[in-house]
């Protein structure tokens, strides 16, 4: 469900603009959809992400200045801006209580050396900046149509498949260690 209800702004922009081809009207249905998004968010858990509340100010402020312009080129620095914005967090994220960010969401469920921590922290914080990247490249390089199905399908598919390739290089630290994941133990 908060899966479908993160994606759901996302969605509502492509299939406006699939609909009518005009990026400034499907920024202008964003705005009030990420509004939703994150007041349903707030009434139904009562906690609000810090990542929504950067992308709420992102769309209101970038996806505010399409629609005043008229000119969807800031609508499309979001992406790079969320992106490099995530990769500084990551980055910075051992300076402010002495763990990784990402070890920070996984510890629960894993148990790594410190130095496969700071690994998979860098590794994502190279993805977010090369992501970011690639968002300017797509932009900048192809038509608006084709931006508009990469922020869509191209970034979600190089999302999966970073988690992917992450999957693949901690499965092989946790053959090593047959601990490392932190379950109960069960007797079957």
């Amino acid at each position: 469900m908060k899966m479908l209800i993160d994606f759901l702004p996302i969605a509502v922009f492509f299939i406006v603009y699939q609909m009518t081809k005009d990026i400034v009207l499907a920024t202008a249905v964003l705005i009030p959809a990420t509004i939703a998004q994150v007041l349903f968010t707030w009434w139904r858990y009562r906690k609000i992400e810090k990542m929504h509340l950067v992308t709420l100010a992102l769309v209101v402020v970038l996806g505010g200045a399409t629609v005043l312009f008229h000119n969807g080129d800031f609508i499309k620095w979001k992406p790079t801006i969320v992106n490099w914005l995530f990769g500084v967090a990551f980055l910075l994220s051992p300076l402010f209580g002495g763990k990784t960010l990402i070890q920070r969401m996984m510890e629960k469920n894993l148990t790594l050396p410190k130095q496969v921590w700071t690994r998979l922290n860098l590794a994502w914080v190279a993805f977010f900046l090369v992501l970011g990247a690639v968002n300017i490249f797509v932009f900048k390089s192809f038509s608006e149509e084709t931006w508009v199905d990469f922020k869509l399908f191209g970034m979600m598919g190089l999302t999966l498949l970073f988690i992917l390739m992450q999957g693949v290089y901690l499965a092989r630290h946790m053959k090593n260690n047959p601990d490392s994941i932190n379950a109960p133990n069960r007797k079957e």
